[in-house]
């Protein structure tokens, strides 16, 4: 099996390095991944200006770019045979409901759905254990299982673990729908030394809001309540629901 790792948080982060010894067991692992952290960063591309790519050592590279930048130039033009699956991760933070949007965790996956090649995105709800090992040693089953079995055509999994003391405390795994995740919308207005005003993007997830889902048929649920969470996620955003309704219906210009 030739497996391609990439990640968010970038080429030296905790969670990536705890995956590739844990992969490296059962497969041939090549890491082309962000030189930094890149959290956030979506499925952004970099398009105006050139990319560079450090090989730090063999088989592990890092792209001065984003996680989807990185999984195109390790398909594409890096590793000599494209992989067999690409696996991105382990997040240091989880990537539940809506944070999927925001997520490059996810992007990275996406990008190797898009590319062919079925895909796993992977991160760790941290909390008191960091337990990044417990959650790579799951992460390789469920790799295994994708290559076993397939993903459909345009479908990528979406993997949460709860942050765990020792690998024997995850209560099980659930596949679940993703949930609705309810932030505070908070933005910092600040001054730098110089007087001028300079603003920072926070927020937190409200844990207790009415509308966050916590069923264990949710991500969000099933992390909660002690649960590896998987969900399957479709590239197509299209509402077919809403398509059906108005497709006959003639819009005047």
């Amino acid at each position: 099996m030739v497996v391609l790792l990439s990640n968010d948080d970038g080429v030296n982060a905790f969670g990536l390095h705890a995956l590739r010894k844990e992969l490296s067991k059962i497969a041939d692992v090549w890491v082309v991944a962000p030189d930094r952290q890149r959290s956030a960063a979506s499925h952004s591309l970099t398009l105006h200006r050139p990319l560079k790519v450090t090989e730090i050592e063999e088989k592990v590279f890092a792209v001065d770019g984003t996680p989807t930048d990185a999984v195109i130039l390790g398909i594409n033009k890096l590793m000599p045979v494209k992989p067999d699956i690409v696996v991105s991760g382990i997040n240091e933070g989880p990537n539940l409901g809506d944070d999927i949007t925001y997520s490059g965790t996810v992007s990275a996956a996406m990008e190797g759905t898009i590319l062919g090649v079925p895909a796993v995105a992977t991160s760790l709800a941290v909390a008191d254990f960091k337990n990044y090992r417990a959650a790579a040693k799951a992460a390789v089953r469920i790799v295994e299982w994708v290559c076993e079995n397939g993903l459909p055509e345009g479908v990528l999994l979406n993997v949460n673990f709860p942050d765990v003391r020792e690998y024997s405390d995850f209560k099980g795994v659930r596949w679940t729908r993703q949930g609705r995740r309810i932030y505070t919308d908070y933005i910092y207005e600040l001054k730098d030394p110089r007087g001028n005003v300079y603003y920072w993007i926070g927020g937190f997830p409200v844990e207790d809001h009415e509308d966050n889902d916590d069923g264990e048929e949710t991500d969000i649920g099933a992390v909660k309540k002690g649960f590896i969470s998987i969900t399957p996620v479709k590239l197509d955003l299209t509402d077919y629901s809403m398509l059906e309704r108005v497709k006959n219906i003639k819009l005047e210009l």
